[in-house]
């Protein structure tokens, strides 16, 4: 069918309740809490009321209702969740053996309704039989809507008010279906010493409602939950004029374990949608360029990152959400800037470290051998590695070399100073000199 109209004769008897202020509180993980405030008139005795424009993926588990203006004199008898969302099929399916009226091209053909299956059976008024094909039907005609189909997901609920008069009544309830990531852009100069970066903040609103100049908060942190469903993601590219454009828009602070951010200006958040906010604009902070290799991991290749601390003095401060951070750098000959790198970074207080991996470098390669191995007993042995980092740069470069012992170990002899990071971590930091090499090499004591 090209076109289904429904004419409604008879509507539901209920007192429909249109939105006020809303509030939604989005959480990283999924979720969301609404809060839904409308002006609701009450008959006094007991009555049906409902609110239509709730979110379709609501937990109806955690939904709350009261009364801000009589908290005491409005009691819940019953609440109730209807889902059953109206279609073309559903709707004819309930008009079985009932009467419609089907439109094609040809003229209107009334009737009662035997099958529809593709096509559409009707038993005309004169007992005849008529079949018409869904590609000749333009539209069908009901006289209403039948009880049990609704055209939005509803709650509703019977309430027993002893005050009558308007109301004013708090909606709250846990919803899956939206949940909010970080996102940020870091502009870092040629030599790498310092950067500037700027966070944006990506709402993603699959909920089924939409929320209209509603007060948004966000919390960072990781909220325990019985059951966490997951949803598809979408990444959005943010542009350099979105970066240099933003402006400070959310006010941050802690709560409980968390941090919220709040954002000081409503903001619609429509179904179906991502909106981008920004979160802070672009701040300048130092920063080196790390080179590190552990052929543990990967044999030949040196990761390159980019590290700076989090701290009001470095220029930065603010507890930083989790999320996606892009790199870029300008290239000095056109001005434009190019994209280098990208990575995650977790959830980070202020005053801490960040180090991100932009990639891996072009011009350094690192290789690890394994010389000798003596078994000294049943349960111990030694090893001789032999680790090469060659230079092609046309500039000497530091590499930190990172190794993974396992079990006990002890490390005997060593042609370069090291730092045991922890009971799995070694660091050795070396000095490559431009188009050289440098060969580290060390014995290491097992025992199990």
């Amino acid at each position: 069918m090209k076109v289904l109209f429904v004419m409604l004769a008879v509507m539901m008897g209920f007192s429909i309740v249109a939105q006020a202020d809303v509030a939604v509180t989005i959480y990283n993980d999924d979720l969301a809490l609404v809060k839904d405030v409308r002006n609701t008139p009450l008959k006094g005795g007991t009555e049906t009321i409902e609110f239509t424009d709730v979110a379709s993926r609501i937990d109806p588990t955690s939904v709350y209702f009261k009364s801000l203006t009589a908290p005491n004199d409005v009691t819940i008898l019953e609440q109730n969740y209807e889902y059953d969302l109206v279609n073309t099929t559903k709707l004819l399916h309930k008009y079985v053996d009932q009467p419609i009226t089907v439109i094609t091209k040809d003229g209107a053909y009334p009737g009662t309704l035997l099958a529809a299956d593709g096509s559409i059976i009707l038993r005309e008024k004169d007992g005849r039989i008529r079949m018409l094909n869904d590609s000749a039907i333009l539209n069908v005609e009901f006289p209403e809507l039948p009880d049990g189909l609704i055209t939005r997901p509803t709650l509703v609920w019977q309430v027993n008010s002893r005050k009558s008069g308007k109301h004013q009544t708090e909606l709250s309830y846990l919803t899956s279906g939206m949940e909010w990531h970080a996102e940020y852009v870091a502009v870092t100069t040629p030599d790498g010493k310092s950067l500037e970066l700027s966070g944006w903040v990506s709402i993603e609103n699959n909920s089924g409602a939409t929320y209209p100049d509603a007060a948004i908060k966000l919390v960072a942190g990781e909220v325990h939950r019985a059951a966490t469903p997951r949803f598809a993601k979408h990444n959005m590219m943010m542009t350099e004029d979105m970066a240099m454009a933003a402006a400070p828009q959310f006010e941050e602070k802690s709560f409980f374990e968390y941090h919220m951010y709040t954002l000081q200006r409503p903001a619609t958040v429509k179904d179906r949608q991502i909106k981008q906010i920004s979160l802070f604009p672009a701040k300048s902070t130092d920063a080196k360029k790390i080179f590190i290799y552990n052929g543990q991991k990967e044999a030949d290749k040196v990761r390159v990152e980019v590290e700076f601390i989090n701290s009001a003095k470095a220029g930065l401060g603010m507890p930083l959400p989790a999320g996606k951070i892009r790199l870029f750098q300008q290239d000095p000959d056109d001005k434009s800037l190019e994209f280098i790198g990208e990575d995650r970074i977790k959830h980070t207080p202020k005053d801490e470290k960040v180090r991100v991996r932009v990639g891996n470098a072009f011009d350094i390669v690192g290789e690890r051998h394994q010389l000798k191995q003596r078994q000294l007993g049943k349960k111990s042995r030694e090893e001789t590695i032999e680790i090469k980092l060659r230079n092609h740069k046309d500039e000497s470069v530091k590499v930190t070399v990172i190794e993974n012992p396992w079990g006990d170990w002890e490390i005997r002899d060593s042609s370069h100073e090291y730092k045991k990071v922890n009971t799995r971590t070694v660091e050795f930091p070396v000095k490559v000199p431009k188009d050289g090499e440098t060969i580290i090499t060390y014995t290491i004591f097992y025992r199990w």
